[in-house]
């Protein structure tokens, strides 16, 4: 095990040394035509190869210890192009080196142009997320948040851009950082009581030991609840219309999909398998599906059963579950259930039917607030889209987990529950604390993992060369 830690270590100060002793360059504003465009310079050499192109701004007077700064310029390498320096001359930058961006026209000949000078004047094209390589290796992000930034990137509406933000601004680092912190407290007080064995010195007692492991699984489990149901990479948000045969559902689809996807009649039972439509709300792109109407009253064989099936499964793979009522009518047995789960709304359906308001309201849980709908009319249709794009980003701040990191580390925390598990076992058990012991060191070692303390090669290519050049 030394052995492999000492390979681990030398290979991680090699690709560090490697990726840290040059300097690099990339455009960093997106491809095409924009107003400002940006070229960014990082490394030992970033304001001198910003120098050479613009030696009429003086960078050469700029120190280590020198505040960020901002300075016009005119980039005589470029052919006397006007530009914005932004400058950070020590380690107080995104990547911790001296880094520069240069802000011009948005023009892509012109930012190819000034790319060509910059590196011309000493410095190499960047690799695929080289930038955020160097931020995570100096220390500035750890894995979770570098995965974040991908996450940024890649977000496809306003709820995944909340998750990825949330994971960067620290949703997982700041818990797993805390957790960590505290174990290996527990761990030093271990081993220091181990060290001192023939004294009786005890560093923590079997009450305490018992106590901190059970709080530290907690936190854990809390981690791993931020991760779970989280590994499908881009998948848009589902929600599932559900309620009683001819309630309206797909009429309501229909509404908010915005064309008629779905047969709607007066008879009940129309829908037997399940539709779906990708449908805005409020920027957030979600999957609408409808689905047969929940009956309790189904055939024991045949299509209606396989359609309350095929429903069944789509009420358990649900983001959010929009439960449509008739106005004036209970809820069924069925119906209560779901008015209680976190991930559902209920909305009142065939509102132009009827002025008056619904007496079924009554029959609500306290805490339930009806959307009164119309697919007829489209009222309430404003509403309902509101209320499902409040409700998934209030679900993405909880997680604060983007997919690639839920992929990633899901068997790591599961170890490293495994490991705290039996560590509280032995303690209760008052077991050698020599074993305790070691299953902490395991279990810090797959946290560890998580964060991006312990790494590989391999890892870290996998991760960083999906990012875009320039970030």
């Amino acid at each position: 095990m030394p052995g492999e830690l000492f390979r681990l270590a030398s290979a991680a100060l090699g690709l560090f040394m490697l990726l840290l002793d040059d300097t690099i360059a990339a455009l960093a504003s997106p491809a095409g035509g924009a107003a400002r465009g940006i070229v960014r310079i990082s490394g030992p050499s970033a304001l001198q190869c910003a120098a050479r192109c613009a030696p009429a701004a003086n960078l050469a007077a700029l120190g280590p210890t020198q505040a960020p700064i901002s300075l016009p310029a005119v980039l005589d390498a470029a052919g006397g192009l006007p530009c914005e320096l932004y400058i950070w001359p020590g380690r107080r930058s995104y990547t911790r080196e001296p880094l520069v961006e240069i802000h011009t026209l948005g023009s892509p000949p012109l930012l190819d142009l000034v790319l060509s000078a910059v590196c011309r004047a000493g410095a190499r094209p960047a690799r695929p997320g080289e930038f955020t390589l160097r931020a995570f290796l100096a220390g500035r992000i750890d894995l979770t948040q570098a995965e974040a930034v991908l996450g940024v990137i890649d977000a496809a509406d306003a709820r995944m851009l909340d998750r990825a933000l949330c994971q960067l601004a620290g949703g997982l680092a700041t818990p797993l950082g805390a957790l960590r912190g505290d174990l290996l407290d527990l761990l030093a007080d271990l081993e220091a009581g181990l060290d001192f064995a023939d004294e009786r010195l005890d560093f923590v007692s079997p009450a305490e030991l018992i106590a901190r492991l059970d709080s530290a699984g907690q936190a854990l489990a809390r981690i791993a609840g931020q991760l779970a149901g989280r590994d499908r990479q881009g998948e848009m948000a589902r929600v599932v219309l559900v309620g009683r045969p001819n309630v309206g559902k797909s009429s309501l689809f229909n509404a908010l999909a915005g064309r008629s996807a779905a047969l709607v009649a007066d008879s009940a039972g129309t829908t037997r398998d399940y539709l779906t439509a990708e449908v805005d709300c409020e920027g957030v792109t979600v999957l609408l599906v409808d689905t047969a109407g929940i009956d309790s009253e189904a055939e024991v064989g045949g299509i209606s059963k396989a359609a309350q099936g095929m429903t069944d499964r789509q009420i358990g793979d649900a983001q959010l579950l929009l439960l449509c009522l008739d106005r004036g009518r209970s809820p069924t047995e069925r119906e209560q259930t779901l008015l209680a789960s976190d991930r559902t709304l209920l909305v009142l359906t065939k509102c132009d039917l009827s002025p008056e308001p619904p007496t079924v309201q009554e029959s609500f849980p306290a805490h339930r607030t009806a959307l009164h709908t119309s697919a007829r009319t489209g009222a309430g249709l404003s509403e309902l889209r509101r209320a499902v794009c409040h409700r998934l980003q209030e679900a993405a701040a909880e997680t604060a987990a983007v997919p690639a990191t839920a992929v990633r580390c899901r068997d790591s925390i599961a170890k490293a529950q495994s490991a705290l598990e039996r560590a509280y076992d032995l303690a209760s058990r008052q077991g050698d604390e020599v074993l305790i012991a070691a299953e902490l060191r395991a279990s810090l070692e797959e946290l560890g993992a998580v964060a991006g303390q312990v790494f590989t090669d391999d890892l870290l290519d996998r991760i960083f060369t999906r990012f875009c050049i320039g970030k």
